[in-house]
């Protein structure tokens, strides 16, 4: 929802007030021209007037000033009495002499027969002219007309006449105060107007953008009202119809997307898009598993930094010809996953590169059976290549003429058959290894009294310490119950021995091995330990790869081809269990066989 328009910010309010301030405009210009023109007609025509009636009083004042001074006087007052009106302050007539003859101010009558006193009737000049009276601060009209013979040829006297202009521009200030009174009542009625008129604009408008907030908010169901048949109406129609377009659309899009974010999800390889400068835009959350990087952390940041390529290649490397990639990423678990990465540009039909796809295809499985399947056949030909080579020499030397000599023809055939049997336990081995990976070796299950069968092993090996003249100590901790379980007697026996040979090989002599046979709710758990040299930390876990060695010139001196726990595993996993090691340098070390468990009653097979 957008922010509150107020009123005065309103469309509504600025159409209302563009309609009045254009009638303002309007009525200003027309009034200042109509005042302007009437103050003009107004005051000329009152000078006009003025200026006619002072030349005719003029004119008449001629015959009287010319007569008998005594007879004159009274006539000339006479006649400028009358002349005297509202609007005439005073009329003064002066002789040729400067002398006053008369004056229509009562209040002036004692400069009757006076020397004039008025500065503009000193010199008989013609003067028309607007002044400040001195006395009332009124603007008043000064018309001085010189009173000639009546021949016309002698100037034989003035005449002052002062009259009251301002009552002229009260007039025409009155005039302008009943045209902006009038100006004012029709600019009310204006606004009241145009706000009902931009009020039928704007209600359209102001629904058309709450429609359009709707939309905004993903509700397509509001229908504008179309009030009339003008483009306001038009627009309404088209809106609605735009409604019902992107609601489609955004329907297309959103199932879209869904099936997208549905394809992405459910990908089994990781997928990684980016915008035109290699800011990542979309990834999947295989991508995110497979990089270590949640989500929020990867979008927006630059594929090559999210790759880690960065210091190998730039992104027009990537667009211009580099389509696939080996990485290798650290995991938590110290770990390294290897990727393959397949890149794409991604063009628009125009042919503009809009971004770029990556796809993260997991490889680690793949590139580590392949190093294993090297590091298999490498150790195989060096496993089978070592007797040979040995068997060789000494029958080389056998052919020679030593088979001749009783001392040493003996010995050498004793080390060939030697050599010969390592070399066909190893071929067991392998064959055991080649149908537990093809599932060829079934398990034939047996319910085993697992106390008797760990304690027959046990027994063995301790038979043999004895016959060896060997300074070994077996010790056993077993639980006191019977446990009872369906295995492979021969399969395990074989783990067992795996397990009790290696004990023995790596415990220095007089050392204690101990073995344990407990369980648990739902497992029962052998374990064997001895006190030798122990594996360091790095190689625990890879005890169990295949013709793997901790010390590959002790193990191959005493007899170890590094197929033994291979097996082992094998086996135990086919039987649903676990094995694992334990071990501190130079202490010892522990394996640890687990098997599922159900508990049966013993009683039942006694």
């Amino acid at each position: 929802m957008g922010k509150k328009i107020k009123f005065f910010q309103s469309v509504h309010f600025k159409i209302a007030m563009v309609f009045v301030l254009l009638l303002l405009i309007s009525v200003e210009i027309i009034g200042a021209i109509f005042i302007r023109e009437l103050e003009k007609n107004t005051i000329t025509s009152f000078e006009d007037t003025m200026n006619s009636q002072v030349e005719l009083l003029a004119a008449n004042l001629s015959g009287e000033l010319s007569a008998n001074e005594a007879e004159s006087d009274a006539a000339l007052k006479r006649m400028v009495i009358s002349f005297a009106k509202n609007d005439i302050f005073e009329v003064r007539v002066v002789d040729d002499k400067g002398i006053v003859r008369a004056t229509s101010d009562v209040n002036q009558q004692s400069v009757i027969g006076q020397k004039n006193d008025i500065a503009a009737l000193n010199d008989f000049t013609e003067k028309r002219h607007e002044e400040e009276d001195k006395d009332s601060g009124r603007r008043v009209y000064i018309n001085v007309q010189q009173i000639k013979s009546q021949t016309g040829d002698a100037v034989i006297g003035g005449l002052y006449v002062k009259s009251d202009i301002e009552s002229r521009y009260n007039e025409v200030s009155d005039t302008a105060m009943i045209f902006f009174t009038a100006s004012m009542i029709a600019m009310a009625i204006s606004l009241g107007v145009a706000m009902l008129v931009a009020r039928t604009i704007t209600k359209p408008i102001g629904e058309m953008q709450q429609q359009a907030q709707r939309v905004a908010q993903g509700d397509y169901s509001g229908v504008l009202e179309v009030h009339g048949q003008d483009e306001l109406g038009q627009l309404a129609q088209t809106f609605n119809e735009l409604s019902v377009r992107v609601e489609d659309s955004q329907e297309t899009l959103e199932a879209e997307r869904h099936r997208l974010d549905s394809v992405l999800s459910h990908m089994t390889d990781g997928v990684i898009a980016t915008d035109r400068r290699g800011k990542v835009i979309i990834i999947n959350d295989k991508a995110t598993m497979l990089l270590g990087s949640p989500e929020e952390n990867s979008v927006g940041k630059s594929i090559l930094d999210l790759l880690g390529i960065q210091e190998d290649y730039t992104l027009r490397e990537l667009l211009e010809g580099h389509s696939e990639k080996m990485i290798t990423i650290d995991n938590l678990k110290d770990e390294q996953t290897v990727l393959q990465a397949d890149f794409a540009m991604i063009r628009r039909e125009s042919g503009f590169i809009s971004g770029l796809v990556c796809v993260l295809h997991d490889v680690t499985e793949q590139e580590k059976n392949e190093r294993e399947r090297r590091e298999f056949v490498s150790n195989v030909s060096h496993e089978l290549r070592t007797p040979l080579t040995s068997m060789r020499s000494y029958l080389e030397a056998l052919a020679d003429g030593a088979w001749e000599d009783p001392k040493i023809a003996p010995k050498f055939l004793n080390v060939s058959l030697v050599e010969a049997d390592r070399m066909i336990k190893m071929i067991n081995d392998l064959l055991n290894l080649s149908r537990m990976d093809s599932q060829r070796s079934p398990l034939e299950l047996e319910l085993v009294n697992l106390n008797e069968l760990v304690n027959y092993v046990i027994e063995r090996f301790e038979m043999m310490i004895k016959s060896e003249n060997r300074n070994y100590t077996i010790k056993k901790e077993f639980t006191q119950r019977s446990i009872w379980l369906d295995i492979d007697p021969d399969k395990i026996i074989q783990v067992l021995d795996n397990l009790m040979n290696n004990a023995l090989k790596y415990s220095p002599d007089g050392g204690q091995i101990t073995c344990r046979l407990l369980e648990t709710h739902n497992n029962v758990i052998i374990s064997i330990s001895d006190q030798g040299m122990g594996i360091p930390k790095k190689d625990v876990r890879r005890v169990f790869d295949r013709f793997f060695r901790v010390d590959k010139a002790r193990s191959r001196a005493m007899g170890g081809s590094g197929l033994g726990l291979a097996i082992s595993k094998e086996v135990i996993t086919d039987h649903g269990g676990t094995i694992w090691a334990e071990s501190v340098e130079g202490k010892g070390s522990t394996f640890y066989v687990s098997l599922p468990y159900e508990e049966i009653e013993g009683d039942e097979w006694d």
